[in-house]
């Protein structure tokens, strides 16, 4: 059975949040053998200052990791059968400028057929059509968009 284009765009969206996702944990399992290969030296001031800066690194890393983890948990629940008249999570966005799938920031999705960009519904553009029907104009970047179809 051929996918729909929004099974696509959400199989997308999830392939890139698992590559985020798989990148943190792999940089952090990185930083955490650097920290425990880190041997005393006799400079003590510089090998403690090589620990801390390993130790920050862990710790922005595991921030990342939690950020990407809601974004996987927010992704489970966006709902690609919805139909509806009004611009929601799962919708695909057809307007005069561009087509937007509402789900999760992961960039461009490009195929022989279509090109969406993957957006998350707090990004400026997210915002400016969410609850935006079909013919509806939104401003953004002095540039009127009209909604032309949504899927």
């Amino acid at each position: 059975m051929q996918e729909t284009i929004k099974e696509e765009l959400y199989n997308f969206c999830k392939t890139v949040t698992d590559i985020r996702i798989t990148r943190i944990q792999e940089n952090i399992k990185g930083y955490q053998n650097a920290l425990h290969s880190e041997t005393k030296s006799s400079a003590g001031d510089k090998h403690e200052t090589g620990r801390a800066m390993i130790q920050l690194e862990i710790e922005k890393a595991g921030a990342q990791l939690a950020e990407a983890e809601i974004v996987y948990k927010a992704l489970k629940t966006v709902n690609i059968n919805t139909s509806t008249d009004a611009i929601g999570l799962g919708n695909l966005v057809k307007t005069s400028m561009a087509n937007y799938f509402i789900a999760t920031s992961a960039g461009e999705f490009k195929s022989d057929k279509i090109s969406v960009y993957c957006i998350s519904p707090i990004t400026p553009i997210g915002k400016l059509l969410f609850g935006k029907k079909v013919n509806d104009v939104v401003l953004f970047n002095d540039k009127q968009i009209e909604i032309l179809e949504i899927l």
